[in-house]
This record gives structure tokens, sequence and C-alpha cells, in this order.
């Protein structure tokens, strides 16, 4: 009976240092994953990155494409601040050919390399700790080495972590309306200054049409 209670212990310890090893060999594939899409955004190379973005992130963007086609006034006003931003940032810098012929995957490439997706947006930005839940895992966000009190999701698909941009979505939207605020202007006001200083053309009436 000892004898069985010690093999019954040492086989514990070999599962739980696989355990342990698989945990810590995912979480460095978590970081990788991370690190290959902030290396793309730095060298301007949106295919190369939207292979690093889950299949949530690439649907925001095929929903903002239906925005950008056929919202109307009213409807762009019940936005949210970050969504209203997205659909004037690509009905001010972007051709009409061009809008039609994307899908929300080809339309985060042009917004990667046509700069819409900002490189400070991770330069100085990095993951920290890992948690892994199944499928799904979360990387705490670190600002110049210093923990912020939000993470990254990711999500396994087809075998490779993802990151899922729109998981900091509320704290860009939350952001950007501390930073309309303090400016003085109301929303839409804002977001023209922003786009004027941006492209160096004040944006006109055309940018709260639909495109088709």
């Amino acid at each position: 009976m000892t004898t069985k209670i010690k093999i019954l212990g040492v086989l514990f310890l070999l599962l739980k240092g696989q355990l342990t090893y698989g945990q810590k060999s995912e979480e460095k594939l978590v970081k990788k994953s991370f690190d290959n899409y902030k290396s793309a955004i730095l060298n301007d190379k949106g295919e190369e990155a939207v292979k690093y973005v889950d299949s949530r992130t690439i649907k925001y963007y095929s929903d903002i494409l239906e925005l950008v086609k056929t919202a109307d006034s009213a409807k762009v006003e019940t936005l949210s601040i970050l969504d209203k931003l997205m659909v004037f940032s690509i009905r001010h810098r972007t051709s009409k050919n061009d809008i039609l012929s994307f899908d929300g995957k080809s339309l985060l490439v042009y917004a990667i390399n046509s700069g819409m997706v900002g490189k400070n947006s991770v330069a100085n930005n990095s993951i920290g700790e890992v948690i892994i839940e199944s499928e799904f895992a979360k990387g705490q966000f670190l600002a110049n080495g210093q923990k912020a009190p939000f993470y990254f999701h990711f999500y396994k698909e087809e075998g490779q972590w993802k990151i899922d941009l729109t998981s900091l979505f509320p704290v860009s939207t939350m952001a950007f309306k501390k930073m309309a605020d303090e400016s003085g202007e109301n929303q839409n006001d804002y977001l023209f200054s922003l786009l004027e200083k941006i492209t160096g053309k004040k944006p006109g009436t055309e940018i709260w049409q639909p495109i088709n």
C-alpha cells in the first residue's frame, strides 16, 4: 500500500510539472502573439498584423464598415465617441472606391497601413502577467513597464493565440470622451478638430452621409 502511495505521489508530481510547463509555454505563446502584432504595427505591415487579431476584432471592423456605408446622420449620432471617430475617419480619409471594395479584414489592413491604427497604441506597451482559462487568456497591459489596471484579451483560434483589440475599446472610449470634455468643445467638433489636425484637411458635411 505504501509503495502504491509513493508511485501515485510521483505520478502526481510529474503531472503537475507537465501542467506547469504547459501553462508557461502557453503564456509565452500569448506574449509572442502580442509581440508579433506590435512589430507588424510598428513596421506598417497590415497584412502581417491581421494574422494576430481574432475574429471579434475582424467582426468589429466589418460592423464599422457597414456603418460607414449605410449610416445616416441620425444613426451616427447614436454611436459611441470611438465608433463615431472610426466612421468619420474612414469617410474623411478613404476614397469611395476603396470603401466599397473593403471587407472587415481588408479595412483593418488599410487602417494599419494608412496610420489610422496609431503606432503609439503599442510602441511603449507590452504584456505582463498572463492568465489562461482554456481557450481564453488575458495579459496585463504594461505601459513603459508599469502595470495598468486593464488587460488585453486573447482567444485561441485555429490553434493560435490571437489578440482581441476590442477588449480595450471601453478604456479608449472613456479616454476620448474625457479628452473631448476637457477640450471645451462638443464631441463632434472635437472629433472634427482632431481629424483636421491629423489630415490637414477640414471635414465637410459629406462626412455625415452614407457611402453608396
